[in-house]
């Protein structure tokens, strides 16, 4: 019955618009009169102003237009006196991201601390010598900051997010918990109740686990150090320690704050008198690391096979050049899950899509991996695969690598260069990827260099830089890990006589 009811009222709905729509087209026009309101007003009160939304209100006026830049924004740096540097970015945008990078890692650890940048991770934004946790939460809140730490190797990275008109507030409350934690005996115990648990959720993570075997198998000395805090670390690390691995590795010369979205006069003016006071220090060299190869087996409950088979390649970050070239070698290898997460087709092009999962039912992922440090990478492909196929899935991983270094069509070429350049234009629209840069970049080469640069570079890149790249590779041990089921996986000697 409704539905007859509608298409009954329909006809008349109609008609009486167009029969409104006409008087209105040919009535004398008459003077605007305030609307007296509807229900709405007459519940909340007021009346409505009369005037269509599509023109302007009576006596507003409407504010200036920004116009974009011609040019697009410049990276300035300023050193302070104690050697702390200060960059920022005036990107174009409601949003900000003020971030502070130190140059400390578990590369700059001891065996007695083994674990410590992992723990500060967790330790990040909380009681400050100025400040309750309470009142930090409660300040960011205010602002609607969004907070973020991140330990890595050579490196630990905080950050607050921010609308640009709350910059002043961000940058403080970010110098305060950076440089003046108090590690509270209670928030130290609290944080290392709530690692335990995720170090327990991190054991069934085959790629976490996999990439921190690889470290461990792959190097002798400082990267071989593992990153994630140990059962042991969590029972001896104290709060002492944690101060003296903080005043020794959190110096001046090691620490630049960034900044994206916000004018550099103005955020140096608010830091400056809290950076000036930080120690001054002399960045102590990390200690050696060699590459060695070598295997790690996880054997584990879980019902696949997980393989990692890398390399070590010289250069690194510093290297723009060799950074480059490796860039794009990942771009053109891809690969991924068996089932895409985009839709049927995505990502089909890369080299270990077409050769390997479109090809094989039983890979369940297979996809290029990279590890990049300053001075060098460690660079290779992963794969899942069910247990009995374990032995061909290596087969099938050495196979891709040592393709590389024989042949590479000018079209996937293309296609690489093409999407690596796509990928840094495209995280550069992001400001807390813009503030991460400048601080990581600073740190690494002492200055910022343009996306322009490294877009150059990588459209550089050349069929021999790829093959040459992956030959100088393969002349090395190769490093293999596996977790899972692990035991149809080859010797490894069997493995390192292949690329012998």
């Amino acid at each position: 019955m409704w539905r007859q009811g509608a298409r009954r009222a329909l006809p008349s709905l109609v008609r009486g618009v167009r029969s409104a729509s006409t008087a209105a087209a040919v009535a004398p026009a008459a003077p605007a009169a305030q609307s007296s309101g509807g229900w709405l007003s007459g519940l909340l009160g007021g009346a409505g102003s009369g005037v269509p939304m599509t023109d302007v209100l009576p006596g507003w006026a409407e504010p200036a237009r920004r116009e974009p830049p011609a040019a697009p924004p410049k990276t300035e740096l300023t050193t302070l006196p104690n050697g702390f540097r200060v960059a920022s970015e005036d990107s174009w945008g409601p949003t900000a991201c003020t971030a502070l990078v130190v140059g400390s890692g578990s590369v700059y650890e001891t065996p007695a601390v083994s674990g410590i940048s992992h723990i500060l991770e967790y330790l990040a934004f909380k009681a400050t010598t100025n400040r309750t946790h309470f009142r930090i939460v409660n300040e960011s809140m205010g602002f609607g900051g969004n907070m973020v730490a991140a330990a890595s190797r050579e490196q630990m990275y905080y950050s607050i997010d921010c609308l640009r008109t709350h910059v002043p507030e961000a940058l403080e409350l970010l110098c305060d918990c950076v440089l003046n934690p108090r590690f509270a005996d209670w928030e130290v115990a609290d944080a290392m109740k709530r690692l335990r648990g995720d170090l327990e959720n991190m054991k069934k993570n085959p790629q976490v686990m996999l990439t921190e075997a690889l470290q461990s198998a792959a190097y002798q000395g400082a990267l071989g150090w593992p990153l994630i805090a140990s059962e042991n670390s969590l029972q001896s690390i104290t709060s002492k320690d944690l101060h003296d691995f903080v005043a020794r590795n959190y110096t001046a010369d090691r620490m630049v704050l960034s900044v994206a979205g916000a004018d550099h006069q103005e955020a140096l003016k608010i830091v400056e008198p809290m950076l000036s006071t930080v120690a001054a220090g002399t960045k102590p060299s990390p200690p050696a690391s060699t590459y060695v190869g070598g295997e790690a087996r996880i054997p584990t409950t879980d019902p696949m096979t997980h393989a990692i088979l890398a390399f070590d390649s010289p250069g690194g970050w510093q290297d723009l050049k060799a950074a480059s070239t490796m860039t794009v070698l990942l771009y053109m290898m891809g690969g991924g899950g068996s089932f895409s997460s985009g839709g049927p087709g995505k990502g089909m092009h890369s080299r270990l899509y077409l050769n390997v999962l479109t090809r094989y039912s039983w890979v369940h992922n297979f996809s290029a991996v990279s590890t990049a440090f300053d001075d060098r990478s460690l660079t290779g492909v992963y794969g899942a695969a069910p247990p009995e196929h374990a032995g061909q899935l290596v087969d099938i991983m050495v196979k891709e690598l040592q393709d590389l270094a024989t042949k590479v069509s000018e079209e996937e070429l293309n296609r690489a260069k093409t999407a690596s350049v796509a990928s840094v234009l495209m995280t550069l629209e992001q400001k807390a990827v813009v503030a991460e840069d400048i601080g990581k970049q600073i740190l690494t080469y002492g200055h910022r260099k343009s996306a322009n640069e490294f877009c150059t570079s990588l459209m550089g890149v050349t069929d021999k830089d790829i093959t040459g790249m992956v030959s100088s590779m393969l002349k090395q041990p190769p490093c293999l890990v596996t977790m899972g089921q692990v035991s149809g996986i080859p010797r490894y000697t069997d493995v390192a006589r292949r690329f012998a």
